[in-house]
């Protein structure tokens, strides 16, 4: 049995829409409290390295990818060919799993090797680790902070109603219903984590390993293309591409949105303590071992932000240790079916949508009259 200590701390239910927290009057101190939680957790073993885990996880992921390959050629010339395609887009997001893990420090005893082997593990799916690294640094340090998070930064989505209210044209009307939009949109993430990670290499001064990561890219995407369009037709091919591409964004957007959007939004000023904002902007996805084979463990992201160098076979130990210490504390500890999250995800959406209507009191003639 583990023994929890209750430390003062405030008891606020948090709902699903936007609360923002504009100063750390609201939330006590709680340095004490990830102090006791990370001594238990280091005790207990849970940030050792788990080395068989991840040669089991790669080994599969060979074998999936040499099963898709085979399959590819013994197909030819048919439409079964996207089926290949849905499977390689599945396979390359287990692998961008592996990549995270890997530049969080969770797989290899040393930090340099850990960073290595994610820049190789997230060029080789097409992406850039330099991109990638910078964002979501930014995001563990500040999750859900206005101004300090950049994926609560407006891409098509204003996750944010003043950046809902600023939208203009054509990303009006997608935002004004963007709750709806959002699924069928992750079908070009991919394409767009692609673009911005390649813009990143090619635009940004003083990038360590560039060339190496723009070199396993090209080859990359010579080993995958060539192939593709010589042995396919032409119109086959493209569609093999899109299909790839499509499952590749859909499910990396639905294992990283559940996390935190919906979750409450943390003032730009606002200073607090680092158990409180990573506890209270993270949410939880439940469903056992199945769900974190899905999610590459994302679906613990209240333990992956507290420990983010917490091995993903580790995670489902450490809940139980955070999620009885914040019962013990009156902590806010947020975890739902991945079904409900989606749902909470695309109301959170509509509603910060309804940011970009126009203001029904407005007519045109009014306008024109105070402009004349």
């Amino acid at each position: 049995m583990i023994s929890i200590t209750k430390v003062e701390s405030t008891s606020n239910t948090l709902g699903p829409v936007r609360q923002t927290y504009a100063g750390s009057a609201e939330i006590p101190p709680m340095a004490q409290a990830f102090k006791q939680v990370s001594q238990v957790v280091r005790e207990t073993g849970l940030l050792r390295r788990a080395t068989w885990f991840y040669i089991a996880v790669a080994s599969g992921i060979a074998v999936a990818l040499g099963g898709l390959i085979t399959g590819f050629i013994l197909l030819g010339d048919s439409w079964f060919q996207l089926l290949i395609a849905a499977g390689l887009g599945i396979v390359l997001t287990q692998i961008a799993f592996l990549g995270h893990e890997a530049a969080h420090r969770q797989i290899l005893t040393s930090g340099p090797a850990n960073f290595k082997l994610a820049r190789i593990v997230i060029a080789s799916i097409g992406m850039s680790y330099s991109w990638w690294d910078s964002k979501h640094t930014k995001h563990h340090g500040n999750p859900n902070q206005v101004g300090k998070d950049p994926d609560i930064e407006v891409d098509t989505i204003s996750f944010l109603e003043e950046d809902a209210a600023k939208a203009k044209g054509l990303i009006k009307l997608i935002t004004r219903k963007q709750g709806w939009f959002f699924f069928p949109l992750l079908t070009l993430e991919g394409l767009n984590l692609h673009f911005l990670g390649l813009k990143y290499l090619l635009t940004t001064k003083n990038v360590k390993g560039r060339w190496i990561e723009l070199s396993i890219i090209a080859a990359r995407f010579v080993l995958l293309l060539v192939p593709v369009f010589m042995m396919l037709p032409l119109g086959m091919a493209f569609a093999f591409m899109g299909v790839q591409f499509a499952v590749f964004g859909v499910y990396m957007g639905a294992a990283f949105a559940p996390n935190h959007k919906g979750m409450p939004i943390i003032d730009p000023n606002a200073r607090l303590d680092f158990f409180s904002k990573q506890v209270r902007t993270s949410r939880n996805i439940t469903g056992g071992w199945r769900t974190t084979w899905l999610m590459g463990g994302l679906n613990y992201q209240v333990e992956h932000h507290l420990f983010p160098n917490m091995p993903r076979p580790h995670l489902a130990k450490a809940r139980e240790i955070v999620r009885d210490y914040c019962a013990a504390n009156n902590v806010p500890y947020t975890e739902t079916t991945l079904i409900q999250s989606y749902k909470i995800v695309i109301e959170y959406l509509n509603r910060v949508g309804l940011a970009a209507g126009s203001d029904p009191f407005d007519c045109p003639a009014a306008g024109q009259m105070r402009r004349a």
